[in-house]
């Protein structure tokens, strides 16, 4: 019974562990797709290390030089930006075309002032001296002896009279050898010396005669304010005669410039004119500092011509004019000439295109130009035009016309009825050229009038002397408003204005935006300026105050600010 029973458990315990391991190697088989779903996850894991070493092998020198070599970018996500840059290249372009323009437009206006005093000057002083003998004997005393305009002439005559009798005194051989004895570099010190003292000259040269016009004309019933005619008078004739013999001392180093063996103080005094670029350039300027710098080129531009004139006429002389020795001098001559237009150029060039400035400013300063010349020609004129380009241009002719008679009538000796004639007909001409080139500049000044409409202001009364002087000194003051937060800013004295104050700095801010109007017309104040008011606690500036002062325009700009290119 026992040996049944231990079987009978034993056959039981076996099939209980058979079961056992049936259920193991199912849930062995039921485990298999748990461990397919894990093993993708392990391999992911080994791609994701496969990819990162395929990245950084990707990282080497012939990928970056690939990239670099078809990389792109689109121009047009910054229209704005290279539409400017392409007009500044076309307006550098145009500059060349306009600056001559006005450069050819205001060489035959100083050609037509200078040639007034040879021409017309010496007539009109004949018949103011005729009208001077003629009133009194036809017994016309209640009528004025001369008229403002015949005073103003006949003192021009007798200025140049007096001035040539004392040039006669004048020893140029001596001058010429004294200066050619000099070393180079003391001839290039005292060529630039004479610039400048040419440019003081003229700007208080004009003042000095200005003077004397107004004094020989002024009205008997005004209270006497001046010193009296004659000392005026004598300070116009010491200033015509030092003011030509600086012309000469100037004439005479060009031309031992021109007469030196290696020629290198003319390559220095050359060298000189791109000195002005460097001291012109980087400087900031407007619209009206610009006329100013173009109308001293235009006088510079002339006032070399005639010197190098001068140059060939005494070179002539001693060469016993022989016309060889012309085409000796006619590279030298066109060198100088192609360097001061070379510099005139990039000098205007790069000017405009740091500042700004558009190239049909130059076709404003003609229209100005032109409406002094047309101006002058109006009833109500209270200047001669002459005068007129004096003080617009500093180009004061008396001093250069002086040295030109000087050495025109000590190189060319005149004898016989034969010569005379010559002389005659050679005045005749000139006559004839200065009538031409007046009649041609007066109608190309009505038409640049026209284009500019600028008629209106033909006729305007002339400014008084009160507004004028208030203009100036308004311009010249620069307005600074106090907060009405500091009570002893002025002592108590309340400032009156409407100037609101802004609420936060961004409103500060956008009231001080720079504002470009470049092409704005000159003739016509530009307000966006003077409109700015500086507060005196921010250190910002502020628009609105009800007293503007409005800016000078180019027909108010006056001369010699003008000669010395100052920028206000």
């Amino acid at each position: 019974m026992a040996d049944s029973l231990s079987t009978g458990s034993a056959e039981e315990k076996e099939k209980e562990g058979r079961e056992k391991d049936k259920k193991a190697a199912k849930s062995e088989d039921s485990r298999e797709p748990d461990r397919v779903t894990v093993t993708p996850s392990f391999n992911e894991k080994n791609g994701g290390s496969k990819t990162k070493n395929r990245n950084l092998a990707d990282l080497s020198l012939f990928r970056f030089i690939t990239t670099e070599l078809t990389r792109g970018y689109f121009l047009e996500h910054n229209e704005a930006k290279y539409t400017e840059r392409r007009e500044k290249v076309y307006t550098c372009l145009r500059i060349p075309k306009e600056l001559e323009k006005l450069m050819t437009f205001g060489f035959f206006l100083c050609l037509d002032t200078f040639l007034y005093v040879f021409t017309l000057l010496p007539l009109r002083v004949i018949l103011a001296l005729l009208r001077l003998v003629t009133v009194p004997c036809c017994g016309l005393s209640g009528s004025r002896l001369l008229q403002p305009a015949q005073v103003c002439d006949v003192l021009k005559g007798f200025i140049m009279v007096l001035c040539y009798s004392m040039m006669g005194y004048v020893d140029y051989a001596m001058m010429y050898h004294l200066i050619r004895g000099q070393s180079v570099i003391k001839l290039y010190i005292i060529y630039n010396m004479l610039e400048v003292a040419d440019r003081l000259f003229s700007s208080f040269g004009q003042d000095i005669l200005d003077a004397l016009y107004w004094t020989a004309t002024e009205p008997k019933e005004k209270k006497r304010a001046h010193i009296g005619v004659i000392p005026h008078f004598l300070m116009a004739v010491l200033y015509v005669f030092l003011h030509a013999i600086l012309i000469m001392v100037q004439a005479t180093t060009l031309n031992v410039a021109f007469n030196s063996h290696n020629k290198s103080l003319l390559t220095i005094m050359m060298s000189n004119n791109f000195v002005e670029i460097k001291g012109s350039v980087f400087k900031k300027f407007e619209k009206n500092n610009l006329f100013q710098m173009s109308n001293s080129d235009i006088k510079e531009r002339f006032t070399n011509y005639i010197l190098l004139l001068i140059v060939c006429l005494r070179n002539m002389e001693q060469f016993s004019w022989n016309p060889d020795h012309f085409w000796v001098l006619f590279p030298d001559v066109v060198m100088v000439i192609a360097s001061e237009v070379a510099v005139d150029v990039v000098k205007h060039a790069f000017i405009t295109k740091f500042n700004d400035i558009s190239a049909d400013v130059y076709g404003e300063y003609r229209a100005s130009l032109a409406f002094d010349l047309v101006s002058s020609r109006q009833k109500n004129a209270y200047t001669d035009y002459s005068d007129s380009v004096s003080r617009r241009m500093g180009f004061i002719p008396l001093p250069l016309a002086l040295l030109l008679i000087r050495v025109v009538t000590s190189s060319v000796k005149i004898q016989g009825s034969l010569s005379f004639m010559c002389v005659l007909l050679f005045y005749l001409g000139m006559i004839t050229l200065k009538v031409l080139n007046s009649i041609v500049l007066l109608g190309t000044s009505c038409t640049f009038v026209k284009e500019a409409n600028m008629e209106e202001k033909l006729f305007e009364p002339p400014p008084s002397a009160a507004s004028s002087r208030a203009n100036s000194r308004a311009n010249r003051t620069k307005h600074v408003h106090i907060s009405p937060q500091d009570p002893t800013a002025d002592k108590g004295v309340p400032l009156k204005t409407d100037v609101s104050q802004p609420t936060n700095m961004a409103d500060i801010t956008s009231t001080v935006l720079p504002k470009s109007d470049s092409d704005t017309f000159l003739t016509t104040p530009d307000g966006d300026d003077d409109d700015k008011i500086i507060n005196a606690d921010t250190g910002l500036e502020e628009e609105g105050l009800k007293q503007r002062t409005p800016k000078k325009d180019l027909l108010e700009i006056d001369r010699f600010t003008i000669c010395g290119n100052r920028i206000d």
